[in-house]
């Protein structure tokens, strides 16, 4: 069989529409036409090889929006015609015990949906049935897409760690840092969100949060000592870790999903005498993104997107680059 898709033929290249050959479909995989795929920062970080693990050609996207083609004799709970999603991870191995346990998402083998295996800037994409999620009625197909990575990225520490009388803080008001406030002021905690950019501040309210503080002032940044409960780094900058850390509550939590590449400096005493604790973690389990997929239906939150046809993707990833997204990039299927 034959798809069209979008190649990175090797890094920081413009990707190339080309026509590859696929073999036939696994027993226990499903087939999707693409109709939408968010544009995500891994993406970036792929194409560019910065994190070293690239195999190229490459067919990234894996924040996936279709319909249901074909389904292997094996695959489970998916329909053909069915509005599915699938995100970073399109497969596990089944088998070991994170994934017995129902954490597939830390299994050693998953199979990331952009490294060895074709992703979603191409007519079609293959998934394992497992990491294939019907979309819930009432969120919107077109701009669903960032949800499977970006949002469930954020969306798995609030579910772990945050109550709804919790007081959460934000760093980042990009492309997880907005949806994290949308998901925390949905989950009905006080959001207090971290930015950089004083232009985002007046946004930052609109999007949930009850207040806003540069990550620059830390004498704003000080203030705060003490008052929250769980405090969220989407950013991958080096930021002044011991007044973030400064400002959690007694048993708080720092919880870092951002890809910062510098080590996070951390004195032992502000952990030990405050019992602070610091965490991470990558996008979530097939329940996770489930589970997440409710919720945004049930709360309207969805992500706030850019749109650009497929044939524009180059010009898309120049964009996310540039910083100026706001706050994600979706590419409408235009083959």
């Amino acid at each position: 069989m034959k798809y069209r898709a979008w190649v990175a033929k090797e890094a920081k290249r413009p990707m190339v529409l080309e026509t590859v050959e696929v073999g036939p479909l696994e027993p226990e995989e499903v087939e999707v036409a693409v109709e939408h795929c968010g544009v995500c920062h891994s993406d970036v970080s792929v194409l560019n090889n910065e994190w070293g693990i690239s195999q190229y050609p490459a067919i990234l996207g894996h924040e996936i929006v279709g319909r249901v083609t074909a389904t292997g004799p094996k695959a489970k709970g998916i329909s053909v015609g069915q509005h599915v999603g699938i995100g970073w991870n399109s497969g596990s191995c089944m088998h070991c015990r994170p994934c017995m346990s129902g954490n597939q998402n830390l299994c050693a083998q998953a199979q990331p949906t952009i490294i060895g295996h074709g992703g979603g800037f191409a007519t079609q994409v293959r998934s394992h049935w497992a990491w294939v999620f019907p979309l819930p009625e009432g969120l919107d197909p077109a701009e669903a897409g960032p949800l499977f990575c970006g949002g469930v990225t954020v969306f798995s520490p609030l579910a772990s760690f945050a109550r709804p009388i919790d007081r959460v803080g934000v760093i980042g008001i990009g492309g997880l840092g907005h949806m994290a406030v949308k998901f925390a002021a949905a989950w009905g905690c006080d959001v207090t969100a971290f930015t950089s950019s004083e232009n985002k501040f007046e946004e930052a309210k609109r999007l949930g949060a009850n207040q806003v503080v540069s990550t620059k002032d830390s004498a704003a940044i000080g203030k705060l000592g003490g008052s929250l409960d769980l405090l969220i780094s989407t950013v991958n900058v080096k930021l002044d870790w011991d007044r973030m850390i400064g400002a959690l509550a007694p048993q708080g939590r720092l919880h870092v999903v951002g890809a910062v590449l510098e080590p996070i400096p951390v004195a032992a005493f502000s952990l030990i005498m405050k019992r602070i604790s610091v965490s991470g973690s990558p996008t979530g389990s097939p329940t996770e993104i489930a589970s997440m997929l409710d919720f945004a239906a049930r709360h309207n939150v969805l992500p706030q997107n850019e749109h650009y046809p497929m044939s524009s993707i180059n010009e898309a990833f120049a964009r996310l680059e540039s910083g100026k997204a706001r706050y994600r990039i979706v590419l409408d299927a235009d083959f």
